[in-house]
């Protein structure tokens, strides 16, 4: 690790942070060590009559590996270095599928290998070079998984089996999302989007039937009522059903090309989002279930909720209701299955049993804090100052340290993104600040996803304006309540959070103190940059630079960092692609140039997003001296900046 610390002086001294190591923490709390080893994640839950499968990612290995359920228990399949992984749209998705002989998946060099369940045998079915595979699904009645193909700009909806190769079934769309199969392999549905779009402002829905010898015809599209976002069709039995935003929210629909009304048909569902922004191919928040109902995720105030609804019931009844999100539904047999996350536990892989709700833990759910209780998220609603602003929700956790401080300083987050969210979930790195007395709010300003679609589309063309507002207004509303003290709030975010936390600087002077990790300082070298995925969301983010040049100057960190007089810790990844190295140099010599000392922490090993376990510790060690520092001062809020 490479650290220019105060980087008036310009040098560059490697030393380790000062503080909080794993020797000299108090007996009790969490180190920065335990607080980032202790953050295993279980995601991407596939079942079939073969069995259950889900992948793992535990920091202390740093790769992603593949498990599943046995009569003994939970264990590891397939060879030991085999680390999996899709890189597709650069998020990935959908990297593994099961099937009833056993598990396709995706290695980490972009290969897709099957799997045997038996024994354990891994049989390479691809050999390309420079190319990218996701959204996986098992042919029900094919020797073949169907993948989305990524490679020299372009996208496939191919399928791959050990014999046929590679048979491209379409071609000629931007993006394609994970298809969907009906049980007796004879439809299929997927959705695309085109540029500039992205797959949570408009995507279209597409079908076909697939002949005997796997290939496609009668090709066609659905539209929806208006403009939509698109997303997981599944299918039950022969009849299709979809989560589409064109009424307001995700919300089922039912595909009925008969119907009298038309083809789309609605179930009386909640307004409420029943999925996030699909970032990743292969999400699953809706499952039929055997006896012919369904179960569905929703998001009421920022919390995932699980419900079950018996056949042609529309009421439904909530289910495993200590958990607070729910992702990868999918059901076997007469079960359910799910991942699901909760405040206090680590990722738990369920099963449930519809006919009498009772929920199992069949992998994970291991208790997260186990000495002491751990800091718990309560939900608040931030009222509207005025007509035009709305309602903004977010999670706050009290300090659980002794003899904590009364009002305690506040560390607000931004989340990245942007179009993405905050979850009441166990945060390690939540604990880690609350056990050292202070308290965190995360906040789901506009443009986040789970609250409709116009709340999150409500940030295009105001990006570092309403997400800052929102930001600032969080802040306002906790200080004002006595749950933390307006002289020592802090503010720091990831990526996209991290330029909301610099432009909110920028704007501002209530903050004592602000962190940006690897955070946007140039949004015009990024979108010259960014892959193309999302290669037309800045320009929706902040309007085209062609026509409205004086809103990119205005919002650019980089042209706007002599106006910061806060202080400033950065943390950046030597190897970022996203945002490269440059920026964030560039970002340190203006505001040197300006008579400031920014601290910069640099990880010459890092890309986007810090994956080792030491780097993860370093920064938050060097963050908890830098906020001990600023806290121990008086700062007076001076507001809004003319």
């Amino acid at each position: 690790m490479r650290i220019t610390r105060d980087c008036s002086s310009g040098a560059d001294v490697s030393h380790h942070p000062a503080g909080d190591s794993e020797a000299d923490t108090p007996q009790g709390l969490l180190s920065a060590e335990d607080a980032c080893a202790a953050y295993i994640q279980r995601g991407a839950l596939s079942v079939s009559r073969g069995g259950l499968f889900w992948l793992q990612t535990d920091p202390s290995l740093g790769i992603t590996t593949l498990w599943h359920l046995t009569d003994q228990g939970p264990a590891r399949l397939g060879p030991q270095s085999l680390s999996i992984r899709s890189r597709v749209n650069g998020y990935g998705g959908g990297a593994l599928a099961a099937s009833d002989l056993g598990v396709f998946v995706v290695s980490e060099d972009q290969q897709i290998h099957f799997i045997d369940r038996m024994n354990g045998h891994c049989l390479q079915l691809t050999d390309e070079v420079g190319v990218a595979f996701g959204g996986l699904v098992a042919d029900p009645t094919r020797p073949r998984v169907l993948a989305v193909r990524e490679a020299a700009g372009q996208q496939q909806l191919v399928a791959v089996g050990p014999e046929q190769g590679i048979q491209v079934l379409h071609s000629g769309l931007d993006f394609y999302g994970a298809p969907a199969l009906s049980d007796d392999g004879r439809h299929i549905a997927w959705v695309s989007w085109q540029l500039p779009a992205t797959p949570w402002l408009r995507t279209e829905l597409w079908t076909a039937v697939v002949t005997e010898n796997g290939w496609l015809r009668g090709c066609e599209t659905w539209p929806t009522p208006s403009e939509a976002s698109v997303q997981q069709p599944v299918f039950a039995g022969k009849t299709l059903w979809v989560l589409s935003d064109h009424d307001g929210w995700w919300q089922p629909w039912r595909l009925d090309p008969d119907g009298a009304s038309g083809d789309w048909v609605g179930c009386d569902a909640p307004t409420l989002d029943h999925a996030n922004a699909p970032w990743q191919l292969g999400e699953s928040h809706h499952t039929p279930l055997m006896a012919g109902g369904w179960a569905r995720v929703r998001y009421c105030n920022g919390t995932g909720e699980l419900w079950l609804f018996d056949h042609a019931d529309n009421i439904g009844r909530r289910v495993a209701d200590t958990f607070s999100d729910f992702r990868d539904l999918c059901a076997v047999g007469a079960e359910l299955y799910c991942i699901a996350r909760s405040p206090t536990q680590l990722d738990a892989v369920l099963a449930i049993d519809p006919d009498s709700d009772q929920v199992r833990v069949v992998a994970g759910g291991e208790d997260a804090i186990r000495v002491g209780s751990p800091a718990l998220p309560q939900s608040f609603v931030v009222p509207p100052g005025c007509a035009s602003e709305p309602d903004i929700q977010g999670f706050f956790y009290s300090p659980t340290s002794e003899a904590p401080e009364n009002p305690p300083p506040l560390i607000l987050v931004a989340h990245g993104g942007p179009t993405s969210a905050a979850y009441p979930v166990f945060n390690p790195h939540i604990q880690f600040w609350c056990q050292r007395g202070f308290a965190v709010a995360e906040v789901n300003y506009r443009g986040s996803t789970g609250f409709g679609r116009d709340f999150r589309l409500a940030l295009a063309g105001r990006w570092g304006e309403a997400d800052v507002e929102d930001m600032e207004r969080a802040a306002d509303y906790l200080a004002a309540r006595g749950l933390a003290d307006g002289r020592r709030l802090f503010i720091q975010g990831r990526s996209s959070g991290g330029y909301t936390v610099l432009m909110a600087l920028i704007a501002s002077r209530r903050f004592a103190a602000g962190a940006s990790m690897y955070g946007v300082t140039d949004p015009l070298r990024l979108r010259a940059a960014t892959h193309r995925f999302e290669s037309g969301y800045l320009d929706w983010l902040l309007g085209s630079p062609q026509t409205h040049p004086e809103r990119w100057h205005a919002r650019t960190p980089l042209h706007q960092a002599d106006r910061i007089r806060t202080p400033m810790i950065f943390f950046q990844g030597g190897q970022d692609q996203v945002v490269v190295p440059v920026q964030t140099r560039a970002m340190i010599s203006v505001m040197r140039d300006a008579g400031l000392s920014p601290e910069l922490h640099w990880f010459d090993d890092e890309g986007h997003g810090f994956r080792q376990q030491a780097s993860q510790a370093g920064m938050l060690t060097w963050l908890f001296s830098f906020y001990r520092k600023h806290s121990s001062k008086t700062h007076e809020p001076a507001g809004n900046l003319s």
